[in-house]
């Protein structure tokens, strides 16, 4: 394997466990941690929380296509083995549903907090969190099918 092909599976694996590694942080250990809080408390933690892990999943987010676009290419392009199609695929819907989070929901979060609209938020909160599941579920069948494919 030559070094740029080191280095960019180095990057991508990084932008991966940045980008998974927040969503588990995010679904089973901080909101439980949150549930205690009142609506007041809770929702504008939430919006802060947000806008910093959506500006690192959105720099993993470039990571993660600049670093497999350079890898499918060295690996085949559109003649590469089905795995690494299936890892693009379902990376790809990974990151339409972040940017349908960041660029629709979020700020429906921001609005409802500037305007203490706590019902609104706390809807735009938990559509975040089923968004997040889903995202969370296909990250780690992506990363199932990097692992178990390697003997393709």
């Amino acid at each position: 394997m030559n070094k740029a092909i080191e280095v960019a599976l180095f990057l991508h694996l990084l932008g991966v466990a940045v980008w998974v590694g927040g969503m588990v942080f995010a679904h089973f250990c901080l909101r439980p941690a949150l549930g205690d809080l009142s609506p007041q408390l809770r929702l504008p933690l939430w919006e802060s929380v947000f806008g910093r892990f959506f500006n690192w999943v959105g720099v993993s987010v470039l990571v993660i296509l600049i670093s497999g676009g350079f890898l499918l290419t060295q690996f085949g392009g559109a003649h590469a083995l089905w795995p690494l199609h299936t890892m693009a695929g379902l990376g790809i819907v990974m990151m339409l549903i972040f940017g349908h989070i960041r660029f629709a929901v979020y700020p429906r979060i921001r609005r409802a907090v500037q305007a203490q609209k706590w019902p609104d938020g706390a809807r735009a909160v938990a559509t975040v969190r089923r968004l997040v599941l889903i995202n969370l579920v296909l990250g780690v069948v992506t990363i199932g099918v990097a692992v178990l494919s390697r003997g393709f």
